[in-house]
């Protein structure tokens, strides 16, 4: 189905949550939502193929595909939960936590961001009380001007390709990313992502505030609408236990389904 599906690794994950091999997943049947959002599950200008399920990961976001004429969309959970619960977190139990993992709003393929990065900086760098990491999307990692200004600042690392017509994905991305935030204290950027609700669920305090910079052809009024409709998530330092509960709802928390049933929802059954 949609190549999406392969998006950060999403159908390697799952498939070895459902105890197959993770480096070849099956086909699924439908739709996988890639990435938190606020409409119907499908990314911005995906093709939908009519009477195909969409795969979603919360209650919310299968509401509002309905409203949209979806009908079939089923509630699977992120494929991030369903990594977080099943690899044992080793920084709890040492410890370890420190500092920030700064995510700066990214662009892709298609759109391009702008912004001053420089003033952007300035005010991580007066704002976050310890060590920074700046994790960079892979299109801005690859523009060494971009990347030099963070890197004059602390740490710079990119969890990898997204991938792209299933070709050139990094299948261990949500990994890479996991472990990354496990070592983080804090989690920020300067727009509420995916990101900020990963690194919330692994047990980082989340923050938004700062320069959210501008998306070549970006849909204004959603944009406004994420930061007037999640207001719990946004500041220098939100309150984590309401942040918490916010970001586990839209990440599918007690919708994650057993193995031989998720195989099942996803046409992963051999007769």
């Amino acid at each position: 189905m949609h190549h999406g599906n392969h998006f950060y690794g999403h159908a390697h994950v799952l498939a070895g949550y459902c105890g197959l091999d993770p480096d070849a997943p099956p086909r699924i049947d439908g739709y996988l939502q890639h990435g938190w959002n606020v409409v119907d599950g499908l990314g911005a200008g995906t093709p939908y193929a009519p009477g195909r399920p969409i795969f979603v990961w919360s209650q919310r976001t299968r509401r509002r595909a309905w409203s949209m004429g979806r009908p079939l969309a089923t509630v699977i959970g992120s494929p991030f939960l369903y990594l977080l619960r099943s690899t044992p977190d080793e920084a709890v139990a040492d410890g370890s936590r420190e500092g920030t993992i700064w995510y700066p709003f990214h662009g892709w393929e298609g759109q391009k961001v702008s912004g001053d990065h420089h003033r952007l900086i300035d005010e991580i760098t007066a704002t976050e009380p310890g060590p920074v990491t700046f994790c960079l999307y892979w299109n801005e990692f690859q523009d060494s001007r971009i990347r030099a200004l963070y890197e004059r600042a602390g740490r710079v690392i990119c969890h990898g390709y997204r991938g792209y017509m299933r070709m050139r994905t990094d299948h261990r991305f949500l990994h890479h990313q996991l472990a990354e935030l496990r070592r983080h204290r804090r989690v920020a950027s300067n727009r509420l992502s995916t990101a900020i609700l990963y690194g919330t669920a692994a047990g980082c305090d989340p923050a938004v505030y700062g320069d959210p910079m501008y998306l070549d052809r970006e849909h204004t009024p959603t944009a406004d609408r994420i930061r007037r409709e999640w207001p719990e998530l946004h500041g220098a330092a939100p309150d984590p236990e309401k942040a918490r509960a916010t970001v586990l709802a839209e990440l599918g928390d007690g919708h994650l389904a057993a193995p031989a049933e998720l195989r099942a929802i996803l046409g992963w059954v051999t007769t």
